[in-house]
């Protein structure tokens, strides 16, 4: 196996509150397959939403939506003044502040959101993860 995550699917319950998040945080939805899923380009990965019991039915486990799924995802900045930039867009987009921007006990910079379905981003300012003109994360 190649050392790579190529999309990272989100299990929503209302596809079109979801798309209208993504697009109002400045993603371009894909328009080659638009039936019934949503794909955002980002970088080298594709981010795909799809809807919750359609994900759970096609994986062959049980649906639902619980607490927290112990998943997050993460989007790393090159300033820390872009984490607040990138929280507070997310707020006016219809997300929510789960945790204020704050210093990480390893130095950085950093603050959580869930997106209208409740997905966890971490939006961080690591000073020990360059990031490339790219946009690709490498570590130290």
């Amino acid at each position: 196996m190649e050392p790579r995550i190529s999309l990272v699917t989100l299990g929503v319950d209302d596809l079109d509150r979801a798309v209208r998040f993504y697009e109002a945080m400045g993603l371009k939805r894909n328009q080659s397959i638009t039936e019934g899923v949503a794909f955002f380009q980002m970088g080298s990965l594709v981010l795909g939403l799809w809807g919750r019991e359609h994900l759970s039915s096609d994986a062959g486990i049980a649906g639902g939506k619980g607490g927290f799924s112990g998943v997050s995802l993460a989007y790393n900045t090159r300033t820390e003044a872009e984490v607040d930039e990138i929280l507070a867009a997310a707020e006016r987009s219809g997300g929510h502040i789960v945790k204020p921007a704050q210093r990480a006990f390893w130095g950085g910079w950093y603050g959580y959101f869930a997106d209208t379905e409740g997905h966890l981003w971490e939006v961080a300012h690591n000073p020990d993860f360059p990031i490339a003109e790219d946009g690709s994360i490498s570590l130290p």
